[in-house]
């Protein structure tokens, strides 16, 4: 798979003995318009709320606008940004491939529209970092969360929260906030095992992560409803369903877990 990567690395003095160092990863599909705006929030937010060293890497996954041209020229203006093209379309995609040629301790990722608080952002970083998580997920039906989302979105995602629980006799209460981070050891472990390339990846993730014997951590978070979101609900629903009679059919986990734990 081709992808162009451009990244300044931080600077090492401001890095302490046995520091992690962050990766956030941004994938993106035609997000011209609202990439400079989130990449500078994160650029404001981060300094001051997140102790340990970070950069951001914008991951565009086959846009058709201007995304990449975007993403490049914030890399020129910022040090702390990466940018990785992946010609063909999909978050999971993206997100596998950055990840695993990634050199980070902690890999992350968030969407775009930052629908989810920052605030919580520390708690799923610590969550590896000190907690001893493998991976760590954002929840919005934890204890402790606030979200702020329609009826018809609210049903569907509980709906489908029990499906995987009765399937998969899982106990994550959240499988598709787009909010996550993931050790690199758990990465080099799972991520080859994970076969969605699109939205059914983070619940494949996870399902793999717990069932595999991974120490998965939730943190709750503060989440609003993009009203632009560009997810196809019912189409979503049925790819999902297909990807968890694949689970069942193949239960990648056994090999996750032995991958980690020989």
């Amino acid at each position: 798979m081709d992808s162009e990567y451009r990244s300044r690395e931080p600077d090492e003095a401001h890095m302490g003995p046995g520091q992690a160092l962050v990766a956030l990863v941004l994938p993106v599909y035609n997000e011209e318009r609202d990439l400079p705006r989130s990449v500078a929030t994160l650029l404001d937010w981060l300094p001051g709320h997140l102790t340990l060293p970070w950069r951001i890497i914008i991951a565009d996954n086959g846009s058709t606008d201007g995304t990449l041209a975007v993403a490049h020229a914030l890399a020129e203006e910022h040090p702390e940004v990466g940018v990785v093209h992946i010609p063909e379309k999909g978050r999971g995609r993206a997100l596998k491939q950055v990840w695993l040629e990634s050199d980070a301790d902690i890999l992350a990722y968030m969407d775009i529209d930052l629908s989810t608080d920052l605030d919580a952002f520390p708690a799923l970083v610590g969550a590896i970092a000190e907690g001893g998580a493998d991976v760590a997920t954002g929840s919005r039906l934890a204890r402790g969360a606030q979200t702020r989302r329609s009826l018809k979105r609210e049903i569907i995602s509980r709906g489908y929260l029990l499906v995987i629980r009765a399937l998969m006799r899982t106990s994550f209460t959240d499988a598709q906030c787009g909010f996550k981070a993931i050790s690199r050891d758990a990465a080099q472990a799972i991520l080859p095992l994970v076969q969605d390339d699109s939205w059914f990846f983070d619940t494949e993730l996870l399902v793999i992560a717990e069932k595999g014997g991974f120490r998965v951590a939730e943190v709750p978070v503060t989440w609003v409803e993009d009203p632009d979101t560009r997810v196809q609900i019912l189409r979503t629903i049925f790819q999902d369903l297909r990807g968890l009679l694949r689970l069942l059919r193949t239960r990648p986990w056994a090999r996750a877990g032995r991958a980690l734990h020989p």
